[in-house]
Formats: structure tokens, C-alpha cells, sequence
């Protein structure tokens, strides 16, 4: 089969908005400082919907350890956050603000979700999930529940045992509210966790396992070789009516024509490889192509595309939903050239619509926002019919 030529799935004229990754007069991003308007390996970042004729903007400034918070979308380029989570100001950083854990702190947060009511946080090295009942209107309100922990004190992965629970987690990386259910990659555990509603009270074990048989098992391919029940390292999910999960440590995402229904249950599809017996990145060769993934981190799903972040090829993929659920290569392309480039930054300084490992993307409403980690910057970049 010919390869496809690369289609515009997202602006050509590039991102409308940078925030963070302010370039020096040489071309080079400045060095790093903390403060408002800086970000220092963002690997997630979430859009609001619109509310009253505004829309929220949340990102994960991992490297900071901390959550910076935007009430109203900016208007213009690197402009500083309106509020902060994880620290006691903008020019403060370290983990947990360098205090013990609790319900205002954070340790390496990399997955975000924000809905009109509900700010929720992977906050991946305290091994639980945060979850605001409403969008923080001060800096460092603290969390109304906590989950992967019995209190907003305990830090420790699978709480301290050496089996995991429906109740715990383990590294977990990425979070995500689908369809009105709560997703989370418990990366550690190797599985992803599923609760039917958003929960209102702390320490709530999931409803549904997917990657493990049950709630207690986390070997990596479920123990087994590689397939189509095991996982890696999870990182990221997605729903447009399918589910979708960046498998990034083996090289894939896989895709459930609907919403499973069982633990265990395993995908019908899988996006990236020939078959769910191969997990070869770039599908065992050096240059990527239309078809092949290398360490994708994260997925989403708006409009008639599906964004895959393609982080270790330093791009985004669109496939049109239908195409990957058939093994179909990727259409859209942006942050490279040709499907067969790979470069960080195309091999250049970056400029406005070049990519450097992207861990993060997410889509609302025709506006996709994506977590340029590379680069310490998030990019808002309008989709393309």
C-alpha cells in the first residue's frame, strides 16, 4: 500500500496559543524559572467546556510539581496562571511544596481532567487521584476527595502492600473523565481502573479492571506474553463512543468497540501494530511511517479525528476513527514533516508548530491543547474538519 500524504488535521497556520517556552532572541527556550508563566516538562493538560462565554484551562506543570490553573482561557502568548496547586506560590517548587502530602500538595502530577464542576489530578508519585467538587477559585484549595489512599496522608504505592486492590494505585499517570466515569492508568499496576461515576468520598475501590484478570494481579502483560489482555505502561485514555488506551511501553493503542462491560475484558482493536502479538516500536524499524507508534503517551478523541500523541517520534497523528479501528493508517500529521520524520523539533530550534516529546493531548470543542513536555510549553491548536 502507497503511503498517504500527509493531511493538515490541525491548523496549518499552527498553534493559536503558547503558553510557557518563551524563545530567547537566539531561538533557544530561556532557562528555566519558576514563576507564573513558566513550565517545566508539562506532561498534561486539560480545556474546560464553556461556560458563561468562558473556558477553563488546567496543566500539569510536572517538573514544578505543581497545577497551574487558568479561569479563563488566555488571550495571548505566555501569559502567567491565575491560580497554583501543589505550591504556596508561583515562585515556590519541590514536592509536596517540600512539606509532608496532604490535600493541597502534589508530587510529579502528570494527568489532568477538568469538567464545569470537577478538577481531578494523577498526582503520580503520591500514588492516588485528587479530586476538587468544583473548580478551585483561590490557589492551593485543598482536594475534597482522594483516591489510591485511605487519607490525604498516605503516599505510599498500593498502600504500602505488595498486591494491588481495587482501592489502591501505583504510579499512576494518567486520568481522565469519559462519558461520565472516571478512567485512570494506574502505570505501575499495569492496568487501567474504572469507576462508573466520579466519586464523592475518599478511598472508593474501582468498579472495573482492564490489562489484569481482577483487581489484585499487576505483572506486566498480565503475565503473559504480549497480547491482547496485558498492558505496560498505560498513560492515557479516550471515548468517542469506542475506548481508547495509549499503551506506551508497548508501542500501541488499544481500542473497545464500546464501553467493557467486565474486568479483564480484552480490546477488539489495536492501533499502531499488525497484531496484539507485537509490540515492537515503529513496528520494529528505525523510521516511523503512517501506521507505527513510538512510546505514544497520549490519546483523544474530538470531532472526526483520533490524536494520537506519538511522543517518541516527537508528533501528533490523526486517524479518522473508523481507519484505526480497521488497522488503517494515520492521515493527519503535525509536528513533522513527512510520516516518516522523527526529529525533536525536526532536528532545529523549536518554532511555533515543531513538536519535542508531547506527552499530553486533549480535545474540546474543535480545540485541541497539547503538553509539548520537551519544550516546557503547552501548545492550543485549532482542529481541522
Amino acid at each position: 500500500m502507497a503511503e498517504p500524504s500527509p493531511q493538515p488535521f490541525l491548523d496549518p497556520g499552527g498553534p493559536s496559543l503558547v503558553l510557557g517556552g518563551a524563545p530567547s532572541l537566539l531561538g533557544a527556550v530561556e532557562p528555566l524559572a519558576v514563576r507564573g508563566d513558566t513550565l517545566f516538562g508539562p506532561r498534561g493538560a486539560a480545556l474546560g467546556p464553556l461556560v458563561d462565554g468562558t473556558r477553563a484551562l488546567a496543566v500539569c506543570d510536572t517538573g514544578h510539581h505543581r497545577v497551574l490553573l487558568w479561569r479563563q482561557l488566555p488571550a495571548r502568548d505566555q501569559a502567567p496562571a491565575e491560580l497554583v496547586i501543589g505550591q504556596p506560590g508561583f515562585l515556590s517548587e519541590g514536592r509536596n511544596g517540600r512539606r509532608p502530602a496532604g490535600p493541597a500538595s502534589v508530587n510529579v502530577p502528570t494527568g489532568v481532567a477538568l469538567e464545569r464542576d470537577l478538577l481531578v489530578v494523577a498526582d503520580a508519585w503520591n500514588h492516588r487521584v485528587l479530586i476538587w467538587h468544583g473548580l478551585p477559585a483561590e490557589s492551593n484549595a485543598p482536594a475534597d476527595v482522594v483516591l489510591g489512599q485511605a487519607d490525604f496522608t498516605g503516599v505510599e504505592a498500593n498502600r504500602g502492600r505488595a498486591e494491588a486492590a481495587a482501592d489502591t494505585l501505583n504510579w499512576c499517570y494518567g486520568v481522565a473523565v469519559l462519558d461520565g466515569r472516571l478512567v485512570v492508568a494506574d502505570t505501575g499496576n499495569r492496568r487501567v481502573l474504572v469507576w462508573n461515576a466520579v466519586p464523592r468520598a475518599s478511598g472508593r475501590p474501582a468498579d472495573l479492571v482492564l490489562g489484569q484478570p481482577d483487581f489484585t494481579h499487576r505483572d506486566q502483560g498480565a503475565g503473559q506474553d504480549a497480547g491482547p489482555l496485558g498492558l505496560r505502561w498505560p498513560h492515557a485514555a479516550a471515548f468517542d463512543g469506542r475506548l481508547y488506551v495509549a499503551d506506551a511501553g508497548d508501542n500501541r493503542v488499544l481500542g473497545w468497540s464500546s464501553w467493557p462491560t467486565r474486568s479483564g475484558q480484552r480490546p477488539d482493536f489495536v492501533i499502531g501494530q499488525r497484531d496484539f502479538g507485537v509490540v515492537e516500536h515503529n513496528r520494529g524499524r528505525y523510521w516511523p511511517d503512517a501506521g507505527s507508534v513510538n512510546m505514544p503517551y497520549g490519546v483523544a478523541a474530538g470531532g472526526q479525528w483520533l490524536l494520537v500523541a506519538d511522543t517518541a517520534n516527537s508528533r501528533l497523528l490523526g486517524w479518522r476513527p473508523a481507519a484505526a479501528a480497521a488497522d488503517g493508517p494515520a492521515s493527519g500529521l503535525a509536528g513533522q514533516l513527512t510520516f516518516h520524520d522523527k526529529g525533536d523539533n525536526r532536528w532545529q530550534p523549536p518554532v511555533r508548530d515543531s513538536l519535542c516529546w508531547p506527552y499530553g493531548v486533549a480535545v474540546r470543542d474543535g480545540l485541541a491543547v497539547v503538553a509539548d513536555s520537551g519544550n516546557n510549553r503547552v501548545l492550543l491548536w485549532s482542529l481541522v474538519a
